[in-house]
């Protein structure tokens, strides 16, 4: 599969994310920019993920829907045609950081992908229906990891 770069000027991949974009700060979202998406994408995919929850992972931030031609998302914004769905906090979209005290720093995966068609995702999607839904249909996808320790 064809590689996305997504990339952060608030922080790089494997560094801790900046208060601010936490539960502990101002719980916005963080910039994030990319490249590297083919032709025939018809939509992209956004999800954030804590893989090392107590729970389980974690959805912080899923977006379907964004339109194929973004290339950037403003901090505390939505991708420009995207729809925000709940996160594990039972909220809308963004939903930052927030790891149990005293937990080595969890990391959390920022992922996007290019789709050729739309995909269908239940509004209350785990991680694992996202992979479902994506794996084997995206034409392309990039990976930005981020860190934070409370």
């Amino acid at each position: 599969m064809a590689g996305i770069e997504l990339t952060s000027t608030a922080f790089t991949d494997h560094a801790i994310i900046p208060r601010r974009y936490t539960r502990d700060g101002d719980d916005t979202s963080p910039p994030l920019q990319w490249s590297g998406v083919p032709d025939g994408t018809a939509e992209q995919l956004l999800l954030c993920e804590d893989p090392d929850a107590p729970s389980g992972t974690f959805v912080h931030w899923l977006v379907t829907g964004i339109a194929p031609d973004v290339r950037s998302v403003e901090p505390g914004e939505t991708p420009p045609g995207g729809t925000p769905l709940s996160n594990g906090f039972g909220g809308t979209g963004w939903g930052g950081p927030q790891p149990p005290a005293g937990d080595e720093a969890h990391r959390y995966f920022f992922r996007l992908y290019a789709l050729p068609d739309s995909v269908q995702v239940p509004d209350n999607a785990s991680a694992e229906d996202v992979h479902r839904a994506v794996d084997g249909a995206a034409l392309a996808s990039g990976n930005l990891v981020g860190l934070y320790q409370r």
